[in-house]
């Protein structure tokens, strides 16, 4: 097993990606905290992969930090950290995105990953190292008209990403982005908007959206070490989409 007495964190894990990577996480032997702000499906997915399950508000400072304290008091130590949680808003003109709006995406998608990294950088740092992934977009890399605030965020989260790599190499742990093409998650009709999934699926040479195993397979990837020597990178997990 890959990731045999690993202690891992995913954010986001009751559905869509994040749930895939924490089942993928636990059948590789890695005991796994699931975290979300569902707490019916986090409670189930986490009884069925035996973890821990710790209901958080990711852009929410004293949860980031329960949901650290409670991999840590729970199984001892942090090895992966998985920044899956995300939200979007509904495809349309970027002009009538409304500013509460705008600013929850981003406290979401990027505030949320500065707060991880504040509670968890230490422990890692303490234990000689670790893994940080954080779930960034293709739309963060081939950009499109109708999820302009939403591609800010993701592009924010590359750009974290990688500065993170740079600063938190000499401390060993390794930081690296997933960066998947429209999936089938709760959030693909906002993805889509008034868009069909047949038209998109035609945009992405493979033929077809990604699926969340498609995701837990780059997740568990990039988090053994079989990928010792990659940091920094932004994985594109989407049919080829962004060539």
């Amino acid at each position: 097993m890959k990731l045999e007495n690993k202690v891992a964190l995913v954010t986001g894990a009751a559905s869509g990606f994040g749930e895939a990577i924490a089942r993928l996480y636990a059948a590789e032997g890695a005991k796994v905290v699931v975290a979300d702000v569902n707490d019916q499906l986090g409670n189930t997915v986490a009884k069925d992969i035996g973890g821990r399950y710790v209901h958080a508000d990711v852009s929410k400072d004293a949860d980031v930090k329960a949901m650290i304290d409670d991999a840590v008091d729970g199984f001892g130590r942090l090895d992966i950290l998985v920044n899956n949680a995300g939200i979007t808003h509904t495809n349309r003109p970027m002009l009538e995105v409304g500013e509460e709006e705008f600013d929850r995406i981003f406290a979401v998608n990027v505030k949320g990953i500065y707060l991880a990294a504040m509670h968890a950088v230490p422990v890692m740092r303490a234990q000689g190292g670790g893994v940080i992934l954080n779930t960034a977009s293709t739309a963060g890399l081939r950009p499109r008209p109708g999820l302009t605030w939403y591609n800010a965020s993701k592009g924010a989260v590359i750009t974290m990403t990688k500065s993170m790599a740079v600063e938190l190499g000499p401390d060993r742990i390794r930081v690296n982005a997933l960066c998947p093409v429209a999936g089938d998650t709760p959030l693909l009709q906002s993805f889509l908007g008034k868009n069909t999934r047949e038209a998109f699926e035609a945009t992405v040479p493979l033929g077809r959206l990604s699926a969340p195993d498609d995701i837990a397979r780059a997740a568990l990837y990039l988090a053994g070490d079989d990928a010792e020597f990659i940091t920094g990178v932004a994985l594109e997990i989407d049919g080829g989409r962004c060539v």
